[in-house]
């Protein structure tokens, strides 16, 4: 099983997303992230064997208890630059969002699951690109975007973390949630 924990993010969020993504698509002809795939990684997995999930899940649920996290989505940019970017993005805002990250790091390699050996630099993927293309249109299609409207999706609060399944086919991933587990723990 291909697993990974993340956040995930309100409708009304998602929508705001996709019409982003559906005006900034004519500018540019790289993958794009369907709206529902959209969330926020905090621990890429890796390959897990199903008969040991429920260890998994205990340790994930034996993550530290901690408040709620404000969030915000706003800004977009390219990873690793704007001028040979392989990813688009948009921006998360989170004060206390890499001590959940941390914490998760620290729960899955008591596992045995590699740390990360990055920075945890949360974001929203809403676009790979894999091939170098003129990217000028899209830049300045976000122009107009930051000029009329602003880049602010939304804020919301974050008040548990989720483990997923991604399983990959030939339309693209499908995420399904297996566990839930609140931050705040009775």
């Amino acid at each position: 099983m291909r697993l990974f924990t993340g956040l995930d993010i309100p409708e009304e969020i998602i929508r705001r997303l996709e019409q982003l993504i559906s005006r900034l698509k004519p500018a540019a002809r790289i993958t794009w992230s369907p709206a529902a795939n959209l969330h926020i990684t905090t621990k890429f997995i890796g390959e897990w064997p199903e008969e040991r999930l429920d260890e998994l899940k205990s340790a994930l649920a034996a993550v530290s208890s901690r408040s709620p996290i404000d969030t915000a989505i706003r800004s977009l940019g390219f990873f690793p630059n704007p001028r040979w970017p392989r990813n688009f993005w948009c921006g998360i805002e989170a004060p206390g969002l890499a001590e959940l990250a941390a914490a998760t790091e620290a729960a899955t390699s008591s596992l045995g699951i590699a740390s990360e050996i990055r920075e945890y630099s949360p974001h929203l993927t809403l676009a790979r690109i894999k091939e170098r293309i003129d990217l000028g249109p899209l830049h300045q299609a976000i122009e107009c975007e930051s000029a009329g409207l602003g880049l602010d999706f939304g804020h919301f609060e974050v008040r548990s973390f989720s483990l997923y399944r991604s399983q990959m086919y030939s339309t693209g991933s499908v995420y399904t949630k297996l566990a839930e587990f609140p931050l705040t723990h009775s």
